[in-house]
């Protein structure tokens, strides 16, 4: 099982948080983030928000750190990347 984490540098609703992914299934990432107390909520199409506060627990549970742009290619090669869909009526997606 190997899962990442991105280092807890994006901000909101005051805090600042992690990204959690997974290389292999949405299943083991599932299993992980449940491990570490991350609500299903917490889900956002292809990775957890992880607050800071969870950082240090995921890392001592084996989630590997690595960086923001290495979390987006980890999920594209895997063919785990979940985009957002454009804005009803974007013009620009035609």
């Amino acid at each position: 099982m190997t899962v990442y984490i991105d280092p807890p540098t994006w901000p909101g609703h005051g805090r600042m948080w992690s990204h959690l992914v997974s290389d292999v299934s949405y299943e083991e990432l599932h299993a992980f983030a449940a491990r570490i107390g991350c609500p299903p909520r917490a889900f956002e199409r292809d990775h957890y928000d992880v607050p800071a506060a969870r950082y240090a627990s995921a890392v001592a549970l084996g989630a590997v750190e690595v960086g923001s742009k290495e979390i987006v290619r980890r999920l594209i090669a895997a063919g785990l990347r979940r985009r957002k869909a454009p804005p009803a009526g974007d013009a620009s997606v035609r």
